[in-house]
């Protein structure tokens, strides 16, 4: 027994004793003013190796997952003051109600279409990969499936019934309706008298003010949470967990990287006109925290930073867009998931598809990225929806537990990368996108030098 407990001491005081190390190198790259996003790529590579060290040595990494937690903890606790206080005061700007219903219908067209285009993707690539070969159909005994909500019940969810409780309760979407609530009777009222609603729209504003500074603070964090939390997931899963089932990672992150480079890159390129190189290297704050996090919310409040600070896109548009998009933007875990994993499940239990059923596939991914918006677990309900459409037995989820989480980095990467890219392309036609502050050559790390 003591010595048990011995060897689990050791176990903990070397793993953090290596992270101590880690983040003094982190520190000491800072202070030597190395770019804010190769930090970020060296703390992932450093924490992908300690990770494997970690689980190949049986080492205990709680004190890795513990940093990790506070890193992830510290970026919620913005989400919910930002989606109250940025849609209000991004509604409550607009000349009318007209804007805000054609922002609306741009904003959730562009959502919808790509969320198509990755089903399709992920349909194409899991065609030709064919994940499910040689997979034998054993499913994992603590696989549950997730219940998909009546249409009812989703409707129910999304109205707020108690803002303060649905805060506390981290409810995106009811307290996103109530926001729109206060900024619509803003609009309305400053139609007719605009005096007295004036200090409500200057209070919101010096409180967006005061958010963005927290957000810088949290941010300059982010090197040491992506290695703490990509460190803890190698250390969790390791690489015999995942060796099984390598086809579908890959053929999830072909298909994912597809969509990125060929629909996003190509969006960038040929509607909106800009360098698509650029935009990515000027996105690449929210794609490292999104793949860490795993967690669109989470991601919010760095996405909002980079659509207007480093995009240039208008805070009016940003506060629109990016909340919206952290709800019901789901082309990594609507799109491109539900289609591989579709695929591979009629593989393991071969079962015959037809044409019908790839378009099934398609039109239902795209409807059910709708139905599961403010949802938990969008990924599952999305391809439990899909699995359902198709008659394909919803035992195959299990199947894919093992490796689900470290596909899920890629999914929301894809996810909050999306919402940026809406933002610019809706920018880019409201004509609300600085074109000539953009292709500045400065390195605008997100004003991380400045306090």
């Amino acid at each position: 027994m003591k010595n048990n407990l011995l060897l689990a001491f050791q176990s903990n005081w070397v793993s953090l004793l290596v992270s101590i190390v880690i983040i003094g190198i982190l520190v000491f790259l800072a202070k030597k003013r190395v770019g804010f996003g190769a930090r970020v790529f060296i703390a992932l590579g450093l924490g992908l190796l300690a990770g494997i060290v970690f689980n190949t040595f049986k080492l205990d990494y709680k004190s890795v997952s513990t940093i990790g937690t506070i890193y992830v903890n510290l970026i919620k606790m913005m989400v919910m003051p930002l989606v109250f206080v940025l849609v209000i005061n991004s509604i409550s700007s607009l000349a009318s109600m007209t804007h805000l219903r054609k922002l609306g219908v741009k904003t959730i067209l562009w959502f919808l279409s790509t969320t198509g285009v990755a089903a399709l993707i992920g349909l194409i690539v899991a065609l030709v990969v064919d994940p499910g070969n040689g997979i034998k159909a054993v499913v994992p005994k603590d696989f549950k499936v997730r219940e998909v909500p009546t249409f009812s019940q989703v409707i129910l969810d999304l109205v707020p019934s108690n803002p303060i409780s649905d805060m506390a309760a981290g409810k995106v979407v009811p307290v996103l309706i109530f926001a729109i609530f206060i900024a619509v009777a803003i609009v309305h009222i400053s139609s007719r008298k605009p005096e007295s609603v004036e200090p409500v729209k200057q209070f919101m504003k010096s409180a967006t003010d005061v958010l963005h500074q927290v957000i810088k603070y949290v941010i300059r964090l982010t090197p040491y949470g992506v290695y703490a939390l990509i460190g803890a997931m190698a250390a969790k899963y390791g690489l015999e967990t995942l060796a099984p089932l390598v086809k579908i990672i890959i053929a999830s992150y072909i298909a994912l990287i597809l969509h990125f480079v060929f629909v996003f890159g190509g969006l960038v390129s040929f509607v909106a006109k800009v360098n698509p190189i650029k935009f990515f290297r000027k996105a690449y704050p929210t794609i490292a925290v999104a793949f860490t996090t795993r967690s669109s919310y989470a991601t919010l409040p760095v996405n909002l930073e980079v659509i207007t600070k480093r995009l240039r896109v208008s805070p009016r548009i940003a506060s629109f867009v990016a909340p919206l998009g952290a709800t019901m933007n789901f082309n990594g875990c609507g799109g491109v998931w539900p289609a591989v994993v579709a695929i591979f499940v009629a593989r393991v239990y071969n079962v015959p598809l037809e044409i019908t059923d790839y378009i099934v596939l398609i039109l239902v991914s795209v409807i059910s990225s709708v139905g599961v918006a403010g949802v938990p677990g969008p990924a599952a309900i999305s391809t439990t929806v899909v699995l359902t459409a198709m008659g394909l037995p919803l035992e195959g989820m299990g199947l894919v537990l093992g490796v689900e989480a470290v596909i899920d980095m890629g999914r929301t990467a894809v996810n909050a990368t999306g919402t940026t890219v809406t933002a610019l392309l809706v920018a880019d036609s409201e004509g609300e996108f600085d074109r000539a502050a953009f292709d500045r050559d400065e390195e605008d790390e997100l004003e991380l030098a400045s306090a």
